[in-house]
């Protein structure tokens, strides 16, 4: 595996305005991600927006946005509605976090001026945080997704070579319930002909429920343009015999046919429906700290 070079950069905006998905803005300390999952939708955004190749360049190559929590505390001052991702296009929790605390600072900014919080990662760092973690939960809705697409490390070895093992994610997540917060599951995503069979499904269910997921969420593989002969690459290298097989589910297209994504869905809700997932209901809105007081101040 090549080694990764980090360099250092200062930002000048850190949040992000986000449409059509199911939070409002996102947050990302690193840029590129030393985790090299071969499937990351990351890898095309690396090269549309910033011309960059889909490889070394964002595998290989992480940029350390060093000021990010000094411009979020600054933009967070001026109070923003919606809810925020973290980790939306490069882990939060990669190795290099245990050096820099980027996210740690990042969260500690979000304690004081806080906002709903989703985090996405694979990194069994976050478990560091805890007490952060804690004290953001006591003021907003926080969850925490783990990444946790199989459960069979010889795959894994394959598919996500930089990345700890599914164990320790699913370790890390019971830790974070057993603090009290709460921590999902998201088999995402499912790759065809590789894990999403039922018993490659069933084995990361039920990893996920004995850890004591709240959720446990799946999506097929999105194959974007950018990234769809780096992605055949890789099958023909690992798994050669699927390639055509790809061809004929995707047809060229980002999107495998619906017929198989239905089948998939059948397939984990069947899966599912064999183990216990407690989602944890929306709290009440809270009250902004300015509302606080003017309430107050009105008794």
């Amino acid at each position: 595996m090549s080694s990764v070079v980090y360099r250092e950069v200062h930002i000048k905006s850190a949040l992000n305005a986000v449409k059509g998905m199911p939070f409002d803005w996102s947050l990302n300390p690193w840029s590129g991600c030393a985790h090299k999952c071969v499937y990351c939708f990351a890898r095309a955004y690396h090269a549309r927006y910033r011309e960059k190749n889909v490889g070394t360049d964002f595998d290989s190559n992480v940029e350390v946005r060093v000021n990010i929590a000094d411009v979020l505390r600054k933009e967070l001052r001026r109070h923003r509605e919606g809810s925020l991702a973290i980790g939306t296009a490069t882990d939060p929790y990669q190795p290099i976090e245990g050096k820099y605390r980027l996210t740690r600072r990042c969260l500690e900014a979000l304690v004081d001026h806080p906002m709903p919080t989703g985090i996405v990662t694979k990194g069994p760092l976050v478990v560091r945080d805890i007490d952060v973690l804690k004290r953001l939960d006591e003021k907003t809705d926080l969850t925490v997704y783990f990444s946790v697409p199989c459960v069979d490390e010889e795959i894994v070895r394959k598919t996500d070579p930089g990345t700890a093992p599914p164990r320790q994610r699913l370790r890390a997540l019971r830790m974070l319930r057993d603090a009290g917060l709460d921590a999902a599951v998201l088999c995402m995503p499912v790759l065809p002909g590789i894990s999403d069979g039922e018993e490659s499904l069933d084995a990361a269910a039920r990893a996920a429920s004995e850890a004591g997921a709240t959720a446990f969420r799946h999506r097929p593989l999105k194959i974007d343009t950018e990234i769809q002969q780096y992605y055949t690459d890789f099958l023909a290298a690992e798994f050669p015999v699927l390639v055509p097989r790809y061809a004929a589910l995707y047809g060229g297209g980002a999107h495998p046919r619906k017929d198989y994504e239905r089948q998939l869905e059948e397939r984990v809700r069947r899966v599912r429906a064999r183990y216990e997932f407690r989602e944890r209901a929306p709290r009440a809105p809270r009250m902004r700290e300015s509302e606080t007081v003017q309430l107050q101040l009105a008794m």
